[in-house]
């Protein structure tokens, strides 16, 4: 399970859609391809104007749904939908004052808030191995700009950007993580069931998964 930040600063359009209607399925098209497979830079550059997403951060989502829709055409995962996580967890990735660099990592590196049982928190000690990504030996924290709980990230961890490593403060990584979490615990995205499956999978609140699709919804009609 994923951890939400919830404190990002809202852009134009996601201000434009909180309270807005959201359409079922994960909406957007699939991004433009280079010859070399990744997103197109030109497409990344219109539609980071278009969506006021930082283009480093598009790139990365973009590259995750080309990804899965060559190795998971069934799910129908878009970049929209991972635009719509990444604004809800960390800004993409600008929380705190970090920012995503050109190698795909956030600087400084995103911390969730200490799960210690306090209300509103759950309970997670921290173990050794979860230590080693966060730094805290008594409680456990989400981590990256994705904010992937250590326990998900042993599971999930993806190398999104085929530099041999998985590390959820690498935007690139997160990304195609989360795509592979929501497409396995929601099948069918463009399906309004499977969606909302998948969102509540990512995070057990269904006013945090309303508050992702509207964005995505935004971004996605900004884009068009």
């Amino acid at each position: 399970m994923l951890a939400v930040i919830g404190c990002a600063a809202l852009s134009g359009f996601a201000r434009a859609a909180e309270g807005g209607p959201t359409e079922p399925g994960a909406p957007g098209a699939l991004p433009a391809a280079a010859s070399d497979g990744r997103p197109d830079a030109g497409w990344v550059a219109d539609t980071a104007r278009a969506t006021d997403v930082p283009a480093r951060a598009l790139e990365a989502y973009a590259r995750a749904d080309l990804t899965l829709a060559a190795a998971e055409p069934g799910c129908g995962l878009r970049w929209a939908l991972l635009v719509g996580v990444g604004s809800v967890e960390s800004g993409h990735g600008t929380y705190g004052g970090s920012a995503v660099h050109d190698d795909g990592l956030a600087h400084p590196p995103i911390l969730g808030p200490a799960l210690d049982g306090r209300p509103g928190f759950a309970s997670i000690p921290a173990s050794p191995a979860s230590t080693a990504m966060h730094g805290d030996p008594v409680w456990d924290h989400a981590v990256g700009p994705l904010q992937f709980l250590p326990s998900t990230w042993d599971r999930w961890g993806s190398d999104g950007d085929g530099d041999g490593d998985r590390d959820p403060h690498d935007l690139d990584d997160a990304a195609l993580a989360a795509g592979r979490y929501l497409c396995a615990s929601g099948g069918d995205l463009t399906t309004d069931d499977g969606l909302r499956r998948a969102l509540l999978a990512y995070n057990r609140s269904v006013e945090y998964g309303e508050l992702v699709r509207a964005r995505a919804s935004a971004a996605a009609k900004a884009a068009d």
